[in-house]
């Protein structure tokens, strides 16, 4: 499998906390990136795609670079941020205007003075105009003018990304037309059952970081990626924990961001311990991506590790979700079942987006039926389903015609729901089905609807 992209690529580089995250927000012109008081939030790179004045291009966010540092996740963040500069084809170095030079500075100009692509100064935390003066001290990184801007409040922002469009433009790589055919997929579970590892594992690359620390992650990150001809985008995600327990912190913006990764993703690949088996954590996050609309896929990582009960594990995942979701075995660290992951996830996507004729549903509804008819209601009636539709994809939407919808069993309707699961492999797919009462309207022939409007159709 391969990682690629198709846009040009700008790296925001820095020391911790000069407001890197803050500067990419505000020039995407939107809250992509996790933005907190407290020093060190971003860790991994995360690419956003911006446009300026006609020009696409993706700003690459990194972590705050102390080159002082030199515990174990300092020199991970410090390995990422200098990927993002060496596949870059232009960097930002954002300065503290109000904090002045530090030797901090200091250093990664001098490591920059070296790069092969242009070289931003950017002087941020300008909020006043009286502050303007704040920027000629850093004229002694030797990287040329510094941009004056306050990524807070947006000063000087529009200027700065009139000179990074250029710059982007005159680096314009080849572009690639968008292929309908790419599946997103959002790699969610809890802290530290190895979301990451597996990404890494996937892409063959130590693309985002890996840490014995629980909540290393705390960014949706997209990497853009190949199987087999399929494009994908990958979605490496903060460890979901329940809200009440990350409240006011730095790992609740994550958890948002972890919560919208599934929203907009095709299949959620929902990752467990196997060395623990599966918890009531692992089930609330699957029964969250069922709810987001996704296909639901479960990995037991850690393999190698430990064996759970595959049994236990899918009556319980049925149980708490209903869609019978598919469960592979797998381990990040001897990538064992790896690929076959990919292409099973690949698949969901396929079969999530499916559309089965109205006809051969209809040969399905009439089968159900006649095997196990709704149970009777109300002094004796029934339910009676006339004709089903399916009326979307992704996931399946079906509309079925009824006599009264008072009338419906919550048992019938998910043995209904069931059986169509079952019948086309549709297992780890949501699906949803509206039944719709029978009206005059819908039970009058088209001819004599017709005669009767002069032959033309009523607006």
């Amino acid at each position: 499998m391969s990682a690629s992209s198709e846009l040009s690529q700008v790296a925001v580089v820095g020391f911790p906390n000069v407001g890197k995250s803050t500067l990419v927000n505000r020039l995407a012109g939107g809250r992509e990136a996790v933005v907190h008081a407290e020093p060190g939030v971003t860790r991994d790179r995360k690419q956003i795609e911006c446009e300026w004045n006609g020009v696409r291009f993706e700003l690459v966010d990194t972590g705050g670079v102390d080159l002082a540092a030199a515990d174990s996740l300092s020199l991970a963040v410090q390995e990422q941020a200098r990927e993002a500069m060496a596949s870059a084809d232009a960097i930002l170095l954002v300065v503290d205007a109000r904090a002045g030079l530090r030797p901090g500075d200091a250093e990664l100009a001098k490591l920059l003075r070296g790069a092969e692509v242009p070289v931003v100064v950017v002087a941020n935390k300008i909020d006043r105009p009286d502050d303007v003066h704040l920027a000629a001290e850093f004229h002694a990184l030797g990287l040329g003018e510094p941009h004056s801007v306050s990524a807070a409040h947006g000063h000087g922002t529009g200027d700065l990304l009139d000179d990074v469009a250029a710059i982007a433009a005159a680096a314009e790589r080849e572009p690639r037309p968008e292929d309908e055919r790419t599946v997103r997929l959002a790699i969610v579970g809890r802290p530290n059952v190895g979301k990451s590892s597996l990404l890494n594992t996937f892409l063959g690359a130590e693309r985002v970081i890996v840490s014995e620390r629980a909540g290393t992650t705390r960014d949706a990150i997209d990497t853009r990626a190949e199987i087999d001809g399929r494009p994908l985008i990958l979605i490496d995600t903060a460890g979901l924990r329940r809200r009440s327990k990350v409240a006011g912190t730095v790992g609740y913006y994550a958890q948002l961001r972890s919560e919208r990764a599934a929203e907009r993703a095709d299949v959620a690949l929902v990752v467990c311990d196997a060395s623990e088996g599966i918890t009531s954590e692992d089930l609330r996050i699957a029964e969250l991506a069922m709810r987001s609309g996704c296909a639901t896929l479960v990995a037991l990582n850690k393999w190698d590790v430990g064996r759970a009960d595959l049994d236990d594990v899918r009556a319980r995942l049925e149980r708490r979700t209903r869609l019978d979701p598919p469960i592979v075995v797998c381990s990040a660290k001897t990538g064992r079942a790896v690929p076959e992951l990919l292409r099973a996830a690949v698949a969901l996507a396929d079969r999530r987006a499916t559309r089965i004729p109205t006809p051969e549903l209809n040969r399905f509804l009439a089968d159900v039926v006649s095997r196990t008819p709704p149970p009777a209601k109300r002094g004796g009636r029934r339910l009676r389903v006339y004709y089903i539709a399916q009326v979307e994809t992704a996931p399946p939407r079906f509309k079925a015609q009824v006599n009264d919808r008072r009338l419906i069993s919550r048992d019938w309707a998910y043995h209904l729901e069931n059986r169509l699961r079952a019948a086309y492999q549709l297992q780890g797919v949501p699906l949803i089905i509206d039944f719709v009462p029978r009206t005059r309207s819908s039970r009058r022939r088209p001819g004599r609807a017709r005669t009767r409007s002069g032959g033309r159709d009523r607006k």
